[in-house]
């Protein structure tokens, strides 16, 4: 992996777990002598974040870190929508008795994480939807969810009722109705229940469906 992959990882976290907040001014010099390196992979990786729509360019000042706006929002839970349900049927379609353990010993994890420790649940929880999307045999689903993930992480130190949701044992109830009928290999009801968990996830969101809105409402 080259230094500027390296630093665009490194910032890339720092952003999505809150360390530099939404509205903070980050400067080449400035990271360059926290990362130990020079100006050039520091460079190239706030470009990286700059077409990842994670930070824009404020010309002679340095970078600034972006909020996430409610459009924002609206697209990444649309993308899941249209995509999660089908990576669920597809798991259901492939599961074999390994990949059916995995997502068992994601529920168990999410379940041990404790109502108490919102950054633990989600990362569990967001380790069984990658793993129903790895599970369904498709390089460029695992890639376009971890992107749409990586976001949601963000979100949930962003939005305080979405990391309360976490701690609502509804959460894990539709993770385990999910895992079920992948279990079970019923395809059509593993996406009904995904559907189902991403519309309870905007409605916690506080996103407007829309009338207009006829992906949710499938």
């Amino acid at each position: 992996m080259s230094l500027s992959s390296t630093v665009s990882d490194q910032l890339r976290s720092m952003i999505l777990t809150g360390e530099l907040a939404p509205g903070e001014v980050v400067i080449e010099s400035d990271l360059a002598t926290r990362f130990e390196s020079s100006k050039t992979p520091v460079r190239e990786a706030l470009r990286q974040l700059t077409a990842e729509g994670l930070v824009t360019v404020l010309p002679k000042k340095g970078y600034l870190v972006r909020a996430m706006t409610q459009q924002d929002l609206t697209e990444v839970l649309d993308l899941r929508m249209l995509l999660e349900p089908h990576a669920a049927a597809e798991c259901a379609r492939f599961a074999d008795a390994e990949t059916i353990h995995r997502l068992r010993q994601c529920i168990d994890r999410q379940e041990s994480a404790g109502q108490n420790n919102p950054i633990a649940r989600t990362q569990r929880a967001r380790s069984f939807h990658l793993e129903i999307a790895h599970s369904a045999r498709s390089t460029r689903l695992v890639t376009t969810l971890q992107r749409c993930h990586e976001e949601m992480v963000r979100a949930h130190h962003i939005i305080p009722q979405l990391r309360d949701h976490l701690g609502n044992p509804r959460e894990l109830e539709e993770h385990v109705a999910i895992y079920r009928a992948i279990a079970e290999g019923r395809g059509d009801l593993a996406a009904q229940h995904m559907r189902d968990h991403l519309r309870t996830i905007r409605s916690t969101m506080g996103v407007d469906l829309g009338a207009e809105a006829l992906l949710w409402r499938m």
